[in-house]
């Protein structure tokens, strides 16, 4: 009985996602709201995990279609390396795009994204958007400094127009510590 109500409300949910995918997307803008803002690659992960469980080829759809565009979206003119939408304003539809502050979770969620879509479609162009977007927290970013700290094993809280942020806070090393393992897989 259980398991048929969580599979219920998975359904609907995943339902209610692609409904708000469907409703927002248009050529210029594939996304589920009128925003980025917050660890943003979740949405079309979330699409891909239950388009897998649920067999929704549409959610599949979504989720890789909604995972290209914020790959390109997230990607700089120059160098091609990973950057994250800002949290200092973040980017509405028809707005400025926020280039700073940039933060981990944004890095860790595109990794596990862009891994998920690799294990569903085995092409090779999601593992390399999974190291491009792991390669953030290394220093291929628009400042070329590492976020993570080989010294004291902790990663940076992001990014600021001229500096890391110092902090190492656990948020961010856990990100960090995530997309490590599961690049590692």
């Amino acid at each position: 009985h259980e398991v048929l109500r969580a599979n219920q409300v998975q359904e609907e949910l995943s339902q209610r996602l692609l409904s708000l995918y469907q409703r927002c997307r248009t050529d210029e803008w594939q996304w589920y709201e009128n925003g980025l803002t917050y660890c943003n690659a979740v949405l079309p992960h979330a699409s891909l995990i239950c388009g897998q469980s649920t067999n929704s080829t549409a959610m599949i759809e979504a989720g890789l279609e909604s995972l290209a565009w914020l790959a390109n979206m997230q990607r700089a003119s120059k160098g091609g390396h990973f950057v994250p939408i800002g949290s200092n304003g973040f980017y509405k539809k028809g707005g400025e795009r926020a280039r700073f502050d940039q933060q981990p979770v944004e890095g860790q969620a595109m990794v596990s994204a862009c891994l998920e879509a690799y294990r569903i479609t085995q092409d090779d162009k999601w593992r390399k958007e999974a190291q491009r977007a792991f390669e953030w927290f290394l220093g291929r970013n628009d400042l070329n400094l590492s976020i993570y700290d080989p010294t004291t094993g902790g990663c940076r809280d992001g990014l600021h127009p001229d500096r890391p942020n110092e902090n190492l806070g656990a948020e961010s090393t856990l990100a960090f510590l995530q997309s490590l393992l599961e690049m590692r897989l």
